[in-house]
């Protein structure tokens, strides 16, 4: 019985430190702004001057986002340049 309840603690223990990972996708706007997205996550998306703060920006905006929504599940294929004429 304590086997037992060692094992599901140690599963418990396993599932609440789990790692996962997010494609984030990252522009710079017109006012030199970084801006990440996540697209797995809705409305998950923050900016910053720099790369260093918007990547811890944008591990705080995802554990955010996590409290209230669950991930979808998309695999993030490529990005593609498109030319059409305006």
């Amino acid at each position: 019985m304590k086997l037992s309840l060692r094992y599901d603690m140690f599963i418990a223990w396993r599932i609440l430190n789990m790692v996962k990972e997010f494609s984030v996708v990252i522009e710079r706007d017109e006012d030199g702004y970084f801006v990440a997205s996540v697209p797995a996550l809705r409305g998950c998306h923050t900016q910053a001057r720099s790369l260093d703060v918007l990547m811890k920006r944008v591990k705080e905006s995802i554990q955010l986002c996590l409290e209230v929504e669950e991930p979808v599940s998309n695999e993030f294929v490529g990005v593609q340049r498109v030319a059409v004429s305006a």
